[in-house]
């Protein structure tokens, strides 16, 4: 499968890197930090819908999982920063290999599989919002300990390059399916199932391999977030906000991209400020000229902007080689 290699995602990392040497503004380190969550997350979501066509409307319920078992693991049992928010990804992968276990052996797709994620983390949020364990509606602070070792930073800088790391590996790996005989087993479900297990591919396992990539993924946002607030309760964790969030980047970015997720988590989290920014004090405005920029977006780009920018450069390449023809001629 054609795509960029490592030594773009490489180039894209250590440009994004220097950010913190030309600013320190915390406003600009906050907003890209965010952004970059959301980019990750995003990637996780495009593993299962951008190369399986598995559209997930509940990645909240592998993002809540992440953040609650490292929270609770540092409150409850004193485990370590690091060690927690690792057992947070391993505990979102399991969730999303029940979910996945239970869905794609039913063999529900479609709407109905986006419709029964949305309602798993809608059922997690629910749970999460009365059981003890997860503080109830409270929720749970982590305690103030600013040090590397206990996760934590004195500014926001280390964060910053920290989630960058992340996003670096997710995009790796999500470059290192594309080249696999795994992508492409991904690929050809997403294309067309059927067909796919006409020629032997194990449909089912190959779905549930990527929810579980997917859900793992999701989960380190969900574990970030915890870090990097120090607060996390039921709404927040199983919120359909971020399984928006994890749905639009890629969309916009371009479904079945390595950098999709990455540049439409920019694209996103700019245009929501921007919005905030041209109308003020108008309530629900800025949500409303949002809204109607995304979809603008999506009519006109459905590929999202990868697509947009790659017909732009096939197009440009066309007409340069007809130009040279002619002046040859």
């Amino acid at each position: 499968m054609r795509g960029p290699s490592i030594s773009h995602v490489v180039l894209v990392i250590a440009v994004l890197a220097t950010v913190p040497l030309l600013t320190a503004s915390n406003v600009v380190l906050n907003f890209l930090i965010v952004a970059l969550l959301i980019a990750l997350v995003g990637q996780g979501w495009n593993v299962l819908g951008g190369y399986g066509g598995q559209y997930s409307f509940g990645h909240a319920a592998f993002f809540g999982t992440g953040a609650y078992v490292s929270a609770i693991l540092q409150m409850r049992y004193g485990v370590n920063a690091w060690i927690a928010f690792a057992l947070g990804i391993a505990g979102g992968a399991l969730v999303g290999a029940a979910i996945g276990a239970l869905t794609f052996r039913s063999g529900l797709k479609g709407s109905y599989f986006a419709l029964v994620t949305l309602a798993f983390a809608e059922v997690l949020r629910i749970l999460a919002s009365v059981a003890p364990i997860t503080g109830a509606g409270v929720g749970i602070l982590i305690t103030l300990d600013l040090r590397p070792q206990s996760f934590q930073f004195q500014s926001r800088t280390p964060f910053y390059w920290t989630i960058l790391a992340f996003v670096a590996v997710s995009l790796v790996i999500v470059r290192l399916i594309e080249r696999s005989r795994f992508g492409a087993w991904l690929v050809a479900v997403r294309e067309n199932e059927d067909a796919a297990k006409a020629v032997g591919v194990d449909t089912a396992r190959v779905k549930l391999a990527a929810m579980t990539i997917s859900a793992a993924i999701a989960a380190a946002g969900g574990g970030f977030y915890v870090q990097y607030f120090l607060f996390i309760d039921s709404g927040i964790a199983y919120g359909p906000w971020i399984s928006i969030e994890a749905l639009l980047a890629p969309i916009v970015g371009g479904v079945g991209t390595v950098f999709g997720p990455l540049l439409g988590a920019l694209i996103v989290k700019t245009l929501g400020e921007l919005t905030k920014l041209i109308t003020g004090d108008a309530p629900g405005l800025d949500l409303v000229i949002y809204g109607g920029v995304l979809v603008l977006i999506v009519a006109f780009a459905p590929r999202g902007i990868v697509g947009l920018l790659t017909d732009l450069r096939m197009r440009f390449a066309r007409l340069r080689s007809s130009v040279l023809e002619r002046a040859h001629g």
